[in-house]
């Protein structure tokens, strides 16, 4: 039985390790059986652009609005959370049916006010997002020889202070034929197999098929208002329409209407249905993705390799010289003391602000674990894109269940700080459930005053902040309690010496300590820079980022490279008998995040040089400082906890009377 559980566990690896660079994923929703002639629904996505970085409502601007009323469709707590606004809108198609020239709406005469805002929304280059099927709309434009994949379509364009508006669209939809009798049984079970219709092998019913792509051409046409005063939505246009994307033609005037029309095509794929996700995930520069991530974790790999074997060497030839010795040298050796030993009366003398520091810690646990489970979850394609906004509530479930994990860390370290005694737990429980998410709460409500200040769908609405706030408080607090009384209840880590009453005097040094520990954090930023720019351009730059697989290995060698660094500082200082190693290493590793907020800083003024207005810089600043104080509080408690393991394990590996 043994064997067979090493054995599935070592399938599971390799599977993770093999499909991690290609987006494994398993399909965030079932497929869906259309027969021809079925109606299919597009619905509109919030309005966006990498200029201001701000969403807006569809339907703040003059849009044709669908003939039942504006409608949310169904939506989860981390779509809302993204900025997400998912609406029905007027377009309509048939399936397999392909329909040209197809009138939509008139718009009333422009108002000042919606004229002024149209031309600002173009100047700021806002994209319209549209989803079928939840597929989002996905565009295609030529530059020189190769092919530039976009999801949405500009609002309209300028050329030469005239605006232009893209009033016609040119859909094509992707279809595949529904022919597996048995793709119930494949892709569901229970009651979710009965969802899935099935047709019939005898063929005596028409065939069925499934959205596998949807792409858009949009076109400025200039129409007629006149002629379609008496036409109702879905009639056809007078008179042909030509679709020519080169060209513009429909210049937006004051107390003039607009004219929307658009046609769709169907064409049959060979894409398969989990496959229709593909076009979107295929990033641009991936064999340049590939070759610069491997060459950071072989260099990385490399320089924390040579660290470790010289670091294992030094310490086990001062214990291994020291245990050789008889006991009268040893005596001897006693009295001429050099380095660490001298300060084995003081290595575990409480630190200033000890309290602080658990609760940091116990924090940092938290959402180290948070990280870890979240990005496995992804790896492995249970947070596909098709499911949006399941990586913010896995992010959030996670976050909330490892609250069990701070508490007890953060009060076993208060005890075993105060040589166990359990007074103050509740306290330090109460403070670690409230640090870190009050220091997130505080950031994310100032950001969210700017964003209702622009009338913006990312602001988070009222009903969700007492949603997020009966989370916190009533969800969170109460597990990181448990967590706490569970560390209050275990026994706590004895030290192996003892700590003398009168604190050693620390010599002067060469140079300033607290110099070394940030510039520390340098090695670290080295095995994240680069992933951090696709990151960053996932977040920032529209594009699709899933290639969590390379995300978790280079995460897993980030906290064992701060293992490392944190050990090696930890060492050094103890050498040089600086006994204060306790804040230094947790600053050790967590500096990483210094570096990671300057690189945003760099990011902001070398690639997003676009963004435009002091609301969308301080949008991204507060959420890049939020990203640092995060990664801080996590890779400062790898670091602490890995240097409170080997100075107990170095003191405890040889007695000094």
């Amino acid at each position: 039985m043994d064997f067979f559980a090493h054995f599935k566990i070592w399938v599971l690896t390799l599977c993770l390790v093999f499909q991690s660079g290609y987006g494994f994923y398993l399909p965030g929703s079932y497929p869906h059986n259309y027969g021809i002639g079925d109606t299919l629904s597009v619905k509109v996505n919030s309005i966006t652009s990498i200029e201001t970085e701000i969403p807006f409502s569809y339907y703040s601007l003059p849009f044709c609005k669908p003939l039942e009323g504006v409608k949310d469709s169904a939506e989860n707590l981390g779509e809302v959370l993204m900025g997400d606004r998912i609406e029905n809108s007027p377009y309509k198609f048939k399936m397999h049916t392909n329909e040209t020239d197809i009138f939509l709406c008139r718009t009333d005469p422009l108002s000042g006010d919606h004229f002024k805002l149209l031309k600002k929304r173009i100047d700021e280059m806002y994209q319209v997002n549209l989803i079928l099927d939840n597929l989002p709309a996905i565009r295609y434009a030529k530059k020189e020889s190769y092919f530039l994949r976009w999801t949405g379509y500009p609002l309209g364009i300028k050329v030469q202070d005239a605006y232009y508006v893209f009033n016609h669209l040119k859909f094509t939809v992707l279809v595949h034929k529904y022919e597996e009798a048995n793709v119930a049984r494949v892709m569901g079970t229970g009651d979710g197999s009965e969802l899935i219709p099935t047709v019939g092998s005898g063929g005596s019913e028409l065939p069925g098929y499934m959205v596998v792509g949807f792409e858009v051409v949009p076109c400025s046409v200039m129409h007629d208002a006149q002629s379609v005063k008496n036409l109702k939505p879905y009639e056809k246009y007078p008179s042909p329409i030509k679709c020519d994307p080169t060209t513009v033609a429909m210049l937006i005037k004051e107390n003039e209407p607009i004219v929307f029309t658009y046609e769709v095509t169907f064409e049959e794929s060979d894409i398969k249905w989990p496959s229709r996700w593909d076009a979107y995930l295929k990033m641009e520069g991936s064999k340049v993705h590939w070759f610069s991530i491997l060459n950071s974790l072989m260099v990385i790999t490399f320089l924390a390799g040579i660290v470790l074997v010289i670091f294992l060497r030094t310490v086990r030839r001062d214990l291994t010289r020291y245990e050789e010795l008889d006991k009268e040298a040893q005596a001897q050796m006693n009295e001429e003391l050099s380095g660490w030993k001298l300060v084995v009366g003081d290595v575990f003398r409480a630190p200033t602000n000890s309290g602080l520091l658990c609760v940091m810690v116990g924090d940092g646990v938290q959402i180290l674990g948070m990280a870890v489970v979240t990005v496995m979850f992804a790896a492995l394609g249970f947070m596909s894109p098709a499911s949006r906004g399941t990586l913010i509530i896995g992010m959030l479930i996670f976050y909330m269940i490892l609250g069990i994990a701070a508490g007890y860390v953060a009060v076993r370290l208060w005890r075993t700080i105060g040589c166990g005694d359990k007074k103050g737990w509740v306290s330090v429980s109460w403070k670690v459930a409230c640090c870190f998410p009050g220091i997130a709460f505080l950031i994310l409500t100032t950001l969210n005053f700017l964003l209702w200040g622009s009338h913006s769908t990312g602001a988070i609405p009222f009903s969700l902040f007492v949603v997020l706030i009966f989370m916190w408080f009533c969800i969170s607090v109460p597990l990181t309690l448990v967590g706490g009384y569970f560390g209050a209840k275990a026994p706590h880590i004895e030290y192996p010496v003892r700590t003398n009453q009168i604190p050693r005097e620390i010599p002067a040094q060469k140079y300033p300590s607290w110099l070394l520990v940030f510039g520390a954090g340098t090695l670290p930023f080295g095995t994240l820079f680069i992933e951090l720019f696709f990151i960053m351009s996932s977040i920032w730059m529209g594009r699709v980022y899933y290639v969590f697989g390379f995300l978790l290995i280079v995460f897993i060698l980030l906290v064992v490279v701060c293992a490392e660094v944190s050990l090696v500082l930890t060492y050094m200082h103890l050498c040089v008998e600086d006994w204060k190693w306790w804040w230094k290493s947790f600053f050790a590793s967590g500096s990483v995040a210094i570096y990671i907020f300057l690189y945003s800083v760099n990011y902001l003024i070398f690639e997003l040089k676009s963004l435009s207005g002091p609301v969308s810089e301080a949008l991204y600043l507060g959420y890049s400082l939020l990203m640092a104080l995060a990664i801080m509080f996590a890779m400062g408690s790898v670091g602490f906890l890995s240097s409170f393991w080997f100075v107990h394990y170095l003191f405890s590996s040889v007695k000094l009377d």
